[in-house]
């Protein structure tokens, strides 16, 4: 039985970053990226077997947020450290995991590209090429018997958590990804996409302390999982519909307001690749903002709008109403 020897941990940890540092941009395509293989068609198993034991982390932080929350003096600086490390990540699941490497909606540098990944990857939710590829399938399949996470088809509960921590979606589909896939830095981080979430814990605790940890670590970590997970739950069953899609998907504003502008669901799958998915002036669109704002100076790029005339076909008419008779 081989043996994993210092050297050799060593190179794999960092021989992906001596290719990232030659290289001066990534070559993301403009257009919406097809899965380069189908996943099949037919229902899923109704497998809903928990993995605990993997999962356990999982458990253990919302257990430990819950607790520690009353070990520790209240301070309004605690909460805004909170909500600070809340919407910092949510702009890497939403404007990285999401826009960018799920849907390739703009261009960015690949430095850039790696430090959102890196950035997306301290929120806990698994690594960014098995998130993009899980993602992917969910939209080639939405609410039907092949969605991973469709409460149409499995119940909320199930949409909302139950299937990234259940034994079914473990591996990283890699047919789906095969654009991102050819950068090591990322296979790397997600490989070992453990590693940064503890580094953030850990550092927060050891330079600002234990209470800091609790809010700036537990309670945002545990509010920002959920946020997330309300996408793929409550976002298909409350809110509004303005545009005919084969799913269920919805517009809901509360939800566009905790998530920086995912909230507009139905939008959203009614054109993809759009960068923006608050479609007019009053949906706010928070992640839409900063990633406009970037591409001002430089850090991206092609910013992918959502074609008017394919928008007024897929508006759903009002039904017009009979005259009553006299």
């Amino acid at each position: 039985m081989s043996t994993l020897t210092n050297d050799t941990l060593a190179s794999d940890l960092i021989s992906p970053f001596q290719e990232i540092l030659n290289s001066k941009s990534s070559d993301a395509s403009t257009d919406p990226v097809a899965p380069a293989a189908s996943a099949s068609p037919q229902a899923l198993p109704r497998v809903r077997a928990i993995d605990y034991l993997r999962s356990s982390p999982f458990f253990l932080v919302h257990l430990a947020a819950l607790i520690c929350v009353f070990l520790v003096p209240f301070k309004w600086q605690y909460v805004a450290f909170a909500v600070a490390m809340f919407y910092a990540r949510m702009f890497a699941i939403t404007g990285g995991y999401h826009r960018y490497f799920s849907h390739r909606s703009y261009k960015t540098s690949r430095v850039m590209q790696f430090l959102i990944a890196l950035l997306g990857t301290t929120s806990a939710q698994k690594g960014v090429l098995w998130w993009a590829a899980n993602h992917r399938l969910h939209h080639k399949y939405s609410d039907q018997p092949a969605d991973i996470h469709s409460p149409l088809q499995r119940g909320f509960w199930w949409s909302h958590a139950g299937w990234i921590i259940s034994n079914a979606h473990e591996e990283t589909r890699w047919d789906q990804i095969p654009d991102l896939a050819k950068y090591p830095e990322l296979r790397w981080l997600n490989k070992w996409h453990v590693l940064p979430p503890i580094a953030l814990g850990v550092g927060i605790y050891l330079l600002c302390g234990f209470p800091a940890f609790v809010w700036g670590f537990l309670i945002s970590t545990v509010a920002l999982w959920h946020c997330t997970f309300f996408i793929n739950s409550m976002a298909h069953v409350w809110g509004t519909r303005r545009y005919q899609s084969t799913d269920t998907s919805r517009n809901n504003f509360l939800l566009s307001i905790l998530t920086m502008g995912e909230g507009w669901h139905n939008n959203h799958h009614t054109y993809m690749s759009s960068t923006r998915q608050g479609f007019f002036w009053y949906e706010i669109d928070l992640t839409y903002y900063i990633i406009k704002g970037m591409s001002l100076v430089g850090l991206t790029s092609n910013l992918r709008q959502p074609p008017l005339a394919l928008l007024d076909a897929k508006r759903i008419k009002p039904k017009k109403q009979k005259r009553a008779a006299a």
